[in-house]
């Protein structure tokens, strides 16, 4: 099979090659953005499993210099980005127990930061596997109505119409149409795949983020999705609203 395609390939005309070049090079540009794209993902998700326990056990203890060097130190986990950020953000006013509604408005500020810059990462890439997805059929079609208007040209000039002098070009035409299908179908599944776990993520981390603030409204515990029962005091020096 490998051979019949390179010696397919070799007969084709300089721009059924450039069709072929073309689609090829956005298959691997597609498939080396899932693959990181996925991996990265994969490597956020294990991070936050790491990080979420470690850090609700340090806001139990009220030790935010831990808290804050744990998210620091997960540098791949968006969660830990997010709540690292926030905390940073009001640590001087936490520990001296001075905490007002401003003051928690400027910590939600530092989580919109940190949301918008992850969205942004989490995005990125996924416009080149929805721009393959839209035009890869396309230009494996462009590349079939070339090829089977050159095949009807030699048809002409040859006089003949018989079966097998239209099956070879006719066939070497079509096989654009079905080498655009094989590079748009993957870049679908991949874009549709991708956004759904970003959807999860980007959800994940809005829970986190609403589990901070009532943490810093009322001192409730930090469940960070692990907690089934309900919030409950932290401790004595745990910020509440009416500071």
């Amino acid at each position: 099979m490998g051979i019949s395609l390179l010696a397919l390939f070799q007969s084709m005309g300089g721009f059924a090659k450039g069709i072929v070049l073309a689609l090829a090079i956005m298959s691997v540009y597609s498939l080396t953005v899932m693959v990181q794209k996925w991996w990265t993902l994969r490597k956020a998700q294990a991070e936050t499993r790491k990080f979420a326990p470690e850090f609700s056990q340090f806001l139990e203890e009220d030790n935010l210099n831990e808290a804050i060097r744990l998210a620091e130190s997960y540098k791949k986990s968006h969660v830990a980005r997010v709540l690292g950020g926030a905390l940073g953000e009001v640590k001087p006013l936490l520990q001296d127990g001075s905490v007002t509604v401003a003051d928690i408005n400027s910590a939600e500020r530092a989580v919109e930061r940190n949301m918008m810059i992850i969205l942004s990462e989490l995005k990125r890439g996924l416009a080149v596997l929805a721009t393959v997805g839209a035009t890869a059929p396309f230009v494996g079609l462009l590349g079939t109505v070339i090829g089977i208007y050159h095949a009807l040209i030699a048809i002409g000039v040859a006089g003949q119409a018989s079966i097998d002098k239209v099956a070879g070009p006719v066939g070497e035409a079509l096989i654009m149409t079905a080498i655009g299908l094989a590079v748009a179908v993957p870049a679908v599944l991949g874009y549709n795949i991708l956004l759904r776990r970003n959807k999860g993520t980007q959800e994940r981390v809005s829970h986190f983020t609403h589990e901070l603030h009532a943490y810093l409204i009322s001192g409730a515990k930090m469940g960070l999705g692990m907690d089934k029962g309900p919030a409950a005091p932290i401790g004595k020096s745990a910020p509440a609203a009416a500071r």
